[in-house]
């Protein structure tokens, strides 16, 4: 894993900082405004992209190639460029466009950025609530209107005891909705449809499992480094590393990820 002084990890939550300020002046004029089209990404279904999604983006790439020019990028809608340091900034500019696009807050702009070995600082930041989730490198921390704390998971270690979020009530193929059914059947309360924000209210100790599957890199490396910041625990449903994306389960405690785990796999 790269290794960064106290210096380095000011430059770079600085860098995501910016980033995530333009994403949100990019975005914010479109949210809730009258004739916003919608482009469909996925024949045969639908995956929604808006002119916000692309615009964010981009203003985000514009800070990195001021800032950052030597570091890779990774983003969902303006895909892959490799840089020379060893660094790739992973963007989501709005995870959650079906969200953006009904009005609800539960979408988000996700920041992170990874070396080698997967993700090592990450950013939730959600621009109409003025939210903003962040941890790595020295940082483990939420701001939001007039409030800041530290974020800290819940110690939730029993199923029962447990909160349950996902996107999609028809999560992944119906094996996989099986298996997520097995764990919706022994929580305490299963909710659905918050996105990005979901994983944001599990490091800020609000819930306990987050539980999908379909996802890419760009979905699910910044939830990653702000939950295991915060004390979580995030592996596929296999119980391998997640940042590449595909399932996820997100726990509090190791505790409940390891009962969360053995039900996915029974």
């Amino acid at each position: 894993m790269t290794q960064f002084t106290s210096d380095d990890a000011a430059d770079l939550w600085s860098v995501a900082e910016r980033m995530a300020d333009a994403a949100r002046a990019a975005i914010l004029p479109h949210f809730r405004s009258g004739g916003l089209t919608t482009d469909n990404k996925l024949a045969g279904g639908f995956d929604p992209v808006t002119i916000a999604d692309r615009a964010a983006e981009t203003a985000m790439r514009d800070v990195l190639a001021d800032l950052r020019p030597d570091d890779g990028v990774l983003g969902e809608e303006h895909g892959s460029v490799s840089g020379t340091s060893g660094l790739t900034w992973v963007l989501d500019p709005i995870d959650g466009t079906r969200s953006f696009i009904s009005g609800t807050p539960t979408w988000g702009v996700l920041i992170a950025l990874s070396d080698d070995t997967g993700p090592i600082m990450g950013m939730i930041d959600q621009p109409y609530v003025g939210e903003r989730f962040m941890g790595g490198l020295g940082r483990c921390s939420w701001t939001g209107p007039g409030r800041a704390d530290t974020l800290d998971t819940k110690s939730t270690i029993i199923l029962a005891d447990a909160i349950l979020f996902s996107t999609f009530p028809e999560i992944g193929s119906d094996d996989q909705r099986t298996a997520f059914q097995k764990v919706a059947r022994e929580v305490k309360l299963t909710r659905y449809g918050c996105d990005c924000y979901a994983y944001a209210l599990l490091a800020a100790g609000q819930i306990d499992l987050v539980i999908e599957a379909g996802l890419n890199a760009y979905d699910i490396q910044a939830p990653i480094a702000v939950i295991q910041a915060a004390g979580g625990v995030v592996t596929q449903w296999d119980g391998s590393p997640a940042h590449d994306g595909g399932t996820a389960l997100a726990a509090a405690t190791p505790e409940l990820h390891a009962a969360a785990l053995a039900l996915l796999n029974s």
